[in-house]
């Protein structure tokens, strides 16, 4: 989560960002939009909004969320 003075597009510096992973433990289909919602520090369901309009409108986003899904890694499983 964003403190209340981060900004809109304030996704911190490569050192405090977390690592690029399909989410486990909050996924709909494989955990791309999770995952890339935690990197980027937004909202996951902005994300699946986007992938379902990209789909209706033109069928990208089905193809740009299967290659996501194969070239993010997923989440290691903690011990």
């Amino acid at each position: 989560m964003r403190g209340l003075d981060a900004g809109p597009l304030d996704v911190g510096t490569p050192d405090t960002r977390p690592p690029l992973r399909r989410k486990r433990d909050d996924k709909v289909v494989a955990g791309v939009c999770s995952g890339l919602g935690e990197y980027l520090g937004i909202d996951p369901v902005w994300l699946r909004i986007a992938f379902v309009a990209l789909t209706f409108g033109g069928g990208s986003g089905v193809l740009l969320y299967f290659i996501a899904m194969l070239a993010i890694p997923e989440e290691e499983v903690e011990p």
